[in-house]
């Protein structure tokens, strides 16, 4: 596994990429200025998210990390 895994808290990003078709839609609406293809290349892994984030919003990969840690926390897979 890539060393970005350790980032995933609580093991809900495991979900996350488990689902991502469910949560595909969700991660465009709060990062708007993803793309079609930028959520097909990201697929789920954390750190893609993380990457994409920085190259369309122009900030620093701590940054993104902190959007999708929080963004994280929001979400839920029952």
């Amino acid at each position: 596994m890539p060393p970005a895994v350790y980032a995933a808290s609580s093991g809900t990003w495991d979900q996350v990429e488990g689902n991502w078709n469910q949560f595909a839609g969700k991660v465009k609406q709060r990062w708007g200025k993803l793309t079609d293809d930028d959520v097909t290349v990201i697929n789920g892994k954390r750190q893609e998210l993380v990457g994409k984030i920085q190259e369309r919003y122009g900030i620093a990969k701590t940054e993104a990390e902190k959007q999708v840690d929080e963004w994280q926390k929001t979400q839920s897979v029952r």
